[in-house]
């Protein structure tokens, strides 16, 4: 049975593992930095694990956390250099690429996606919807396509849910609108402004229980992932601007080194562990479904930080193509590496 662990015992957590690190600051001296994360959902945990467990501050980081709103304003954020490095679709760093600012991959973070669970109304899921197909035959009372929400157009939800109805001929018959953060994702399905929210785990378990969503399509399973796009795929990483590496590599250094470490914690947790120490940053929805999506993150993780040619190669069909706009890139036009390898040997997992 799983040990249920309170905030008390999380802050023991937190200061026995600040207390292990008291040996020095490795790779910067008290520099300050801005973190950006789309919304308050776990997949984002490596941002919250850095912060709250003393990563950051042991790096010699003096690091405010920001939320984004969303993958394509955190991507905006990061452009304008406002921020220092962010998390998000991998296709972020390549947008920026494309549009002359020299996008960098610097950590992947997960093997698949943990966010391409089709959440339908449980109103319609009662009327007999249960396919992807059923839901295009179906019109609004207005007449018009269903409604599919994603946090953002262009941001991880989207990419990887329109490449699902896409290869099987359906994108085009549901319109596609974003509606932002947790609360009014959740809320649009809620009042039936929308009639399919694209989200993760947590998202879902929260609808269920509150009695109006159900599961209609689960683009996380391993044998539909493996179906439709073929095997391992850097989904979502840490990125920045080429830019912002050479203004300050040791920096970059700095929080490459700390989001590492939380990574290897992460790895060395449990889901209840890992929730008590984030829980601040998704205080939106339930312990219950947060340690859900926690659990089913741990089958996904990429805990070694790489990206290989050929998961990169089974990504390019769904980065590069029309919907995302994005020209083909190779793994040397966006992937920076050296701080992760330098980071693995400080740090070895």
């Amino acid at each position: 049975m799983a040990t249920h662990f309170t905030r008390r015992s999380a802050l023991t957590i937190i200061a026995g593992a600040s207390a292990s690190m008291a040996a020095g600051r490795a790779w910067a001296e008290d520099k300050t930095g801005r973190v950006i994360y789309p919304v308050a959902v776990p997949v984002y945990q490596t941002h919250f694990v850095a912060d709250r467990i003393g990563f950051f501050k042991d790096a010699g980081l003096d690091c405010k956390l920001i939320q984004g709103g969303s993958g394509v304003k955190t991507r905006e954020i990061i452009a304008s250099s406002q921020g220092d490095i962010g998390i998000g679709d991998v296709t972020h760093p390549m947008q920026l690429s494309n549009r002359g600012r020299n996008g960098r991959i610097l950590m992947p973070t997960d093997t698949r996606s943990s966010s391409v669970i089709f959440i339908i109304r449980k109103d319609l899921k009662d009327q007999g919807i249960t396919t992807l197909e059923a839901l295009t035959e179906w019109k609004r009372p207005d007449g018009r396509k269903p409604i599919v929400s994603v946090s953002s157009l262009g941001g991880t939800n989207h990419v990887w849910s329109s490449y699902y109805m896409e290869t099987m001929g359906l994108d085009q018959k549901v319109t596609w609108v974003g509606t932002g953060n947790v609360d009014t994702m959740m809320g649009s399905l809620k009042t039936r402004q929308v009639d399919v929210l694209v989200s993760s785990q947590s998202l879902l378990n929260d609808s269920v229980e509150q009695g109006w969503g159900a599961m209609l399509f689960d683009g996380t399973d391993e044998a539909i992932w493996n179906r439709y796009i073929g095997g391992k795929v850097p989904v979502t990483g840490h990125f920045t601007l080429q830019s912002t590496i050479d203004k300050d590599p040791a920096k970059m250094q700095a929080f490459v080194t700390a989001l590492w470490r939380a990574t290897q914690w992460i790895k060395a947790h449990s889901p209840e562990e890992i929730y008590e120490v984030i829980e601040p940053y998704v205080g939106s929805t339930s312990r219950g479904a947060n340690i859900l999506e926690i659990a089913a993150l741990k089958q996904v993780a990429d805990y070694e930080g790489t990206i290989d040619a050929e998961g990169f190669a089974r990504g390019g069909k769904v980065w590069f193509r029309e919907m995302t706009g994005i020209k083909p890139l190779t793994i040397a036009d966006v992937v920076s590496s050296s701080f992760v390898e330098a980071a693995r040997k400080a740090y070895p997992g």
